[in-house]
């Protein structure tokens, strides 16, 4: 009888020639932090590997463009027609497969949307002649569509050469195969289009070509959306069609959802905060039912137990994750040795996503080793432990009293209030915020496992702070909210955004929220939910959001579904007892409204951080007490510091 908590993701399968470990695969991911020669470099390295040490079964190697001239749709992306990739994937694939994992390659070609092809000069290729997203889309002759069946053909073999012990033909998202597939966009009238044998014919040629140059012993991988979740997309019952048509040619069907060049199905492909776990699961389970090949599902996983649900009851065979081998790349380690109480779960708030758009560099906020796993991974030991004492409880507090004391350092964490968390506790009614209480709640837990003493309800003065007599003192103080000197700011119908959180039965009907940063676009969100009618007013001429953030496309789509409306460019005049007065590009109005929330900004605590800068040799300032930011340069700071201290 297996010891076992969860026997059934943890039995090894057998795919074609390669046995893998257990059922839990890292999802397809790019990296994108590499110079301009595109080599593969020691941090990509660290990023993948770290997956494998942590006991994935499959590691895959996301967005390598099979033909760079014409398919890629960004620059950073790794072109396997170039032979010079060969040391540095090799390299790569040596460090997966010397932790146990599989290597696998993702092969793409993005088809009409190769963006970056079609800025270099290359033709924007598709099924037909049409107006695309980025310009005039050329339908593919004869010749073209021949170039790209070799093409990912030879981009198997060198896949193969490499040493990857698996490739994955990226059919899904939107990119070349399903153009072709696409009964709305593929009406070609030869034999590469038009009905369902024709459209298939691209697809399944490219797997043959594929099998071809890896042999019957090499397992394939077919990634695809069960449904593309869009009006002009496909839905599920297509998908079942293209899936039973793959099966007997590959040996694992990997059911995605979504297509990537259309934002409110992208946010379906890389599931928001809004919606349930394993979300997608619908799709692969449907699926499953009709075809005999391995299918894998994956979308919104963090839970062993629901994972091992899945599988035990048949609805796939193998639970593919991506963001979450970033939050904790150990998930496997951790669940098979019964410690799921130690996994961080991902919070879906696509910090990873912002920052691969605005910097191509993936970073975690509830795991700041992601982007320095290379580094991470030489960490020299301490060489003298240190007395640390940790002022302020809240995100950057909590981390860093973490990684101070898993250093080996004594570590006395102060927080004033009754609880760790700090300010976002404020959240813990939102539904869209559970995965945050439980990260928060999670890492409470962490530090009670961990040597540290806790005081809470405990405010640190300089004089109570040197009686402790610390080596080291990091204030994480935090920040408070802003009250705006607007003229009627006093009046009873006016309250803060954190006032609101935790009192919303306070607040009327109708609300007007000055401010749409976050704070303000999340609360009125949470009100809209709970049946107020909202209204948004941001001085800027957006809502003052990250742009490159999925969690950005997300609240755009909840601020139309619930109706929430939105004055930008907007400035507020005065607050009266019926609402606010406004001045727009429209000229001056008056907003009605039961309640009017401020939500402007917070005031770091610098100087009562700066007060105990004297109480110890050696001081440090980090998080919001420094510049109110997000979770993210929070955590970074708080390992950053903490990891250094006593080296």
């Amino acid at each position: 009888m297996s010891v076992l908590k969860y026997p059934h993701i943890f039995e090894p399968i057998q795919v074609a020639g390669a046995l893998f470990r257990n059922r839990l695969f890292s999802s397809p991911q790019g990296f994108y932090n590499i110079g301009p020669d595109l080599f593969p470099n020691n941090d990509m390295i660290g990023f993948f590997e770290t997956k494998a040490r942590g006991g994935f079964a499959s590691v895959c190697v996301g967005d390598l463009i099979v033909d760079w001239k014409n398919g890629r749709h960004y620059d950073w992306l790794l072109p396997m027609d170039n032979p010079k990739m060969l040391p540095g994937l090799s390299k790569l694939v040596s460090a997966v497969a010397r932790q146990g994992a599989v290597a696998s390659a993702e092969l793409s070609h993005a088809g009409m949307f190769a963006k970056a092809s079609f800025e270099a000069g290359a033709p924007l290729l598709g099924p037909v002649d049409m107006m695309g997203k980025y310009g005039e889309v050329r339908a593919m002759t004869e010749a073209d569509i021949e170039h790209v069946i070799d093409a990912f053909g030879k981009a198997a073999a060198f896949a193969k050469q490499c040493g990857f012990g698996m490739v994955t033909i990226h059919g899904g998202h939107g990119w070349l195969i399903p153009q072709f597939w696409s009964k709305q966009l593929n009406t070609r009238k030869d034999k590469w289009g038009g009905n369902f044998e024709n459209r298939m014919r691209l697809p399944l040629a490219i797997v043959d070509s594929v099998r071809r140059a890896v042999g019957k012993g090499f397992p394939i991988e077919f990634r695809m959306s069960g449904s593309e979740t869009n009006p002009d997309g496909y839905d599920i019952d297509e998908g079942i069609e293209f899936a039973r048509a793959l099966d007997g040619k590959v040996d694992i069907i990997h059911v995605s959802a979504g297509n990537h060049e259309v934002l409110a199905a992208m946010i379906i492909t890389h599931p928001s905060m809004f919606l349930e776990d394993g979300c997608n699961l619908q799709y692969a389970a449907a699926i499953k039912k009709h075809v005999k090949a391995h299918v894998a599902t994956v979308g919104a996983f963090t839970d062993p137990a629901h994972m091992e649900e899945i599988v035990a009851s048949g609805q796939a065979d193998i639970i593919q994750m991506g963001r979450q081998t970033m939050a904790d790349p150990f998930l496997p380690a951790k669940a098979r040795d019964g410690r799921d109480d130690e996994i961080t779960k991902c919070m879906r708030c696509s910090a990873c996503f912002g920052n691969v758009g605005r910097h191509r560099i993936f970073y975690c906020a509830v795991n700041p080793v992601v982007g320095h796993e290379d580094e991470a991974r030489y960490l020299p030991p301490v060489r003298e432990k240190k007395n640390v004492l940790v002022v302020g409880g809240g995100v950057a507090g909590m981390h860093a009293a973490l990684t101070a004391s898993e250093r080996g350092h004594h570590v006395i964490l102060c927080e004033k209030g009754d609880k760790l968390g700090g300010v976002l506790l404020c959240e813990d009614q939102i539904a869209f915020k559970q995965k945050l209480k439980a990260y928060l709640e999670h890492q409470a837990h962490m530090l009670q496992k961990a040597a540290v003493d806790i005081r809470l309800n405990t405010t640190v003065t300089p004089e109570c702070a040197r009686g402790l007599r610390p080596d080291v003192i990091i204030a994480a103080l935090g920040a408070r909210p802003v009250k705006p000197a607007i003229k009627g700011i006093e009046l009873p119908n006016v309250m803060g955004a954190e006032d609101v959180y935790y009192a919303p039965e306070k607040s009327g009907k109708s609300l007007v929220i000055l401010g749409g940063g976050l704070v303000g676009i999340e609360l009125g969100i949470h009100m809209a939910q709970n049946g107020r009618i909202v209204t948004i007013v941001e001085m800027l001429s957006e809502l003052s959001v990250d742009p490159f953030s999925m969690h950005t496309l997300a609240l755009n789509e909840q601020i139309k579904k619930l109706g929430i409306t939105v004055h930008t460019s907007t400035c507020v005049n005065e607050i009266t007892p019926s609402g606010v007065s406004v001045t727009g590009p429209k000229g001056m109005m008056e907003l009605n409204a039961d309640t009017v929330v401020y939500a402007v900004g917070q005031k770091p605590l610098r100087e009562e951080a700066a007060a105990l800068s004297g109480c110890a040799g050696e001081f440090h300032q980090i998080g919001d007490c420094v510049t109110p930011k997000n979770i993210l340069a929070a955590t970074q700071a708080a390992w950053t510091i903490a990891r250094d201290i006593g080296r």
